[in-house]
């Protein structure tokens, strides 16, 4: 990624117009996600985020245990948020 930044600025200074905007976005993208790569999760942060609104989202949206788990949500993290294997 970050040879492709290198990559895009000297392709700036002789690209037209039209070329010069298309690659200035993908610089864009590229820092923004570099700058999501570099923060740090804390993941009990996001268990405790996800504990407090996942059984009320689940029933709003008609999302299962089984399929919580089917994306590799813990069961004893679906316990903590009161989703049951009956959900």
């Amino acid at each position: 990624m970050a040879l492709r930044l290198k990559t895009i600025e000297s392709e700036i200074a002789g690209a037209s117009p039209v070329r010069e905007l298309e690659l200035v976005q993908e610089r864009l993208d590229l820092q923004h996600e570099l700058g999501n790569m570099e923060s740090k999760v804390d993941p009990k942060t996001v268990e405790a985020k996800f504990t407090e609104v996942a059984a009320a989202y689940s029933a709003r949206k008609g999302i299962s245990y089984a399929a919580w788990r089917a994306v590799g949500v813990e069961p004893t993290v679906l316990k903590k948020a009161g989703i049951g294997r009956g959900v």
